[in-house]
């Protein structure tokens, strides 16, 4: 059974860093382009970041130079470091493994940045 979970969210203050993880079972993770997305209270689910097997990365605008994503495959893990958050970082984020026709996605971990 393929599964992915993600796991490091939660409450940090304005300007703070989380990291947030994803990992994988029944699948090597790889295998697949990782992605992560953000979906905040009444808006529109946003692709933030992502990660092709080769290792090269993109970032949406709103968060280049502050969320990296990295691999861990020893651990069959993907990563996003996220510094300097913002009230406006705040959603249910998500990641994705995608190979050709096949699309996984977890059940999010909710962040929160708030004072």
């Amino acid at each position: 059974q393929v599964q992915l979970v993600e796991s490091g969210g939660g409450l940090v203050q304005p300007g703070g860093s989380l990291r947030l993880s994803c990992t994988g079972s029944g699948l090597s993770l790889s295998r697949y382009t990782m992605i992560w997305h953000r979906q905040a209270p009444l808006k529109q689910r946003e692709q933030i970041a992502g990660i092709v097997t080769g290792g090269a990365s993109a970032y949406a605008k709103s968060v280049e130079g502050r969320f990296t994503i990295s691999r861990d495959a020893a651990n069959n893990a993907v990563y996003l470091q996220m510094n300097s958050l913002q009230p406006e970082d705040t959603a249910v984020y998500y990641c994705g493994a995608q190979r050709m026709s096949e699309s996984y996605w977890g059940q999010g971990t909710q962040v929160t940045v708030s004072s």
